[in-house]
């Protein structure tokens, strides 16, 4: 398995690891808004209806890996008030948002597609 962190994390295509998954900048009215393919190699983006379905459970355990045990810390070791820890939480969560909805739906898309150094190859057949 040939996985690039590097380019999930920069919202890179999976294939080429070159052209951009959403479009950018950022519209935070439609902030999953994607281009049909990839620029570079022209790989689909959705390769098939309900394709990101599959992210929302990786967005979902993401989340939940990061906010119990800082829940868990603040509540029983720094022994928060459990208002002001979910205060804290929200705010966090506020602030992590759309990194994690764009970065679930690209590990998604890179843990289906896999790097094809010779796509330059494949596209012109």
């Amino acid at each position: 398995m040939n996985f690039s962190f590097k380019a999930m994390w920069q919202n890179k295509c999976p294939r080429c690891r070159k052209g951009d998954i959403f479009i950018k900048p950022l519209d935070i009215l439609n902030p999953l808004d994607m281009p049909k393919e990839c620029a570079v190699c022209s790989q689909p983006t959705e390769p098939e209806p309900g394709f990101y379905y599959g992210a929302m459970f990786l967005s979902y355990g993401i989340t939940s890996l990061i906010l119990l045990p800082t829940t868990l810390f603040l509540l029983f070791y720094v022994k928060l008030s459990l208002t002001l820890t979910f205060m804290i939480m929200g705010m966090m969560m506020v602030m992590m948002f759309l990194k994690l909805l764009r970065g679930s739906r690209s590990l998604y898309f890179h843990l289906v597609v896999r790097y094809d150094e010779n796509f330059e190859q494949h596209k012109n057949k």
